[in-house]
């Protein structure tokens, strides 16, 4: 073959492996965006509902009464703490606070905090330690009230813990529905708690009500 001609086959082997470049750098926008619409075609798995939380009625920290239907509706994180405690819930606490500043463009996500000591976590001792965590009195509610009636939402409704004076009680955080079912449990002490806990609230809020 003759110099000319092998320039002319190498020329033409160039043109059509470009082309071949090009039409696969073409294809891959397309091949991205099939897959996109197959990703958003996969239904979300729904969160389980794990449980019923009864109506109840308790004590606020600003010593109003609390009835527990202001929560219909609405999406709620819970907790169970008390004011003294020198192990896990100062953490607990500034967790809830961690929520409550990640969906400030949330307002209608409540967040309520029920005290394991009744007898020493008065509304003005809840209201001073809400102050200290920069609670927003909208959206974070602190409660108190009888023991017995505390009991029974630790125990039977959240299936927690007890309130009955030991002042033991789970670190767990509980999602809970605008219909008062329990959707997640979660534990305060995994690292991936906050994130896994937002995802969820997100996933909630998309249901249909």
């Amino acid at each position: 073959m003759s110099g000319a001609g092998m320039l002319a086959s190498l020329s033409h082997l160039a043109n059509g492996l470009e082309r071949h470049a090009t039409a696969r750098q073409a294809r891959r926008p397309v091949l991205l965006c099939l897959l996109l619409l197959l990703a958003g075609c996969v239904p979300v798995k729904p969160l389980a509902v794990l449980g019923q939380v009864p109506q109840f009625q308790l004590t606020l920290e600003t010593d109003q009464p609390f009835d527990s239907r202001s929560l219909d509706g609405h999406i709620w994180v819970a907790n169970f703490i008390f004011t003294t405690c020198q192990g896990p819930c100062p953490m607990m606490s500034h967790q809830m606070r961690g929520i409550q500043n990640s969906t400030g463009n949330t307002p209608e996500l409540k967040l309520v905090s029920f005290t394991v000591d009744p007898a020493h976590d008065t509304p003005p001792v809840l209201a001073k330690y809400a102050t200290h965590f920069k609670a927003d009195p909208a959206r974070w509610h602190f409660l108190t009230g009888e023991m017995e009636r505390l009991n029974e939402l630790g125990l039977n409704a959240f299936k927690l813990n007890s309130v009955n004076g030991s002042l033991n009680h789970s670190t767990r955080f509980v999602l809970v529905d605008g219909k008062r079912r329990i959707r997640g449990y979660y534990l305060s002490s995994d690292d991936g708690f906050p994130k896994k806990l937002l995802h969820d609230i997100r996933q909630l809020q998309s249901e249909p009500t």
